[in-house]
């Protein structure tokens, strides 16, 4: 019955002692996960770097599903975060410290601000500290680079949701966490820099 994806086919997506409907997040999070493993492995084949970045990877997605859920970033996983790229800054990265250090706080102060200027409204308090953790991983540039598709991608979907939803309109919560993630997941995976040039500059 626990068995990742094969059980919620075999037993039709229903509860095999009381048959009430399973929600198909549960297999859409389980095959998510599997690809996450998968593109880990091809982007870190040594045991260290796969587990590393499997575990940042799966807490990323447990972020993105909860912020869906419940519109809300959870701290300790945004946190921990915040302590993957730290450790991974200190002990594994070749590139020079202070950049990527700095990294984190600059990529986290606009969202940072608008949290504070809108007193919460615009923006949780989560999305900055997400952001930190994710800018750590990644780097100026590439948090920049992911940053840059959150907002066209998350934009989009909005627009989307108003044009063809009913009961979305500008003041509806859409939630930012999982853009972010997004943005990282793509930059990070597939090596996309729109701002290789200042890269350069930058180190």
């Amino acid at each position: 019955d626990l068995v990742p994806l094969v059980s919620y086919a075999l037993l039709g997506g229903r509860c095999r002692y009381c048959h009430s409907r399973i929600s198909p997040q549960y297999p859409l999070v389980e095959a998510l996960a599997a690809a996450i493993a998968v593109f880990v492995a091809l982007v870190h084949p040594s045991i260290t770097g796969f587990f590393f970045w499997l575990l940042v990877w799966l807490t990323a997605l447990f972020i993105s599903v909860y912020d869906i859920r419940h519109k809300v970033i959870p701290l300790g996983a945004a946190g921990l975060l915040i302590v993957l790229g730290a450790a991974d800054l200190f002990f594994v990265r070749p590139e020079p410290f202070v950049p990527a250090l700095v990294a984190g706080p600059l990529l986290a102060l606009p969202l940072l601000i608008l949290c504070v200027v809108s007193g919460g409204r615009w923006m949780g308090l989560g999305d900055p500290i997400l952001m930190l953790g994710l800018g750590l991983l990644l780097g100026l540039t590439a948090g920049l680079s992911a940053f840059l598709i959150a907002f066209v991608v998350g934009a989009g979907v909005g627009i989307a949701l108003m044009l063809f939803t009913s009961g979305y309109t500008m003041k509806s919560e859409v939630p930012l966490g999982p853009f972010l993630i997004l943005g990282a997941a793509v930059v990070h995976f597939f090596h996309v820099d729109f701002f290789s040039t200042l890269s350069i500059l930058w180190h």
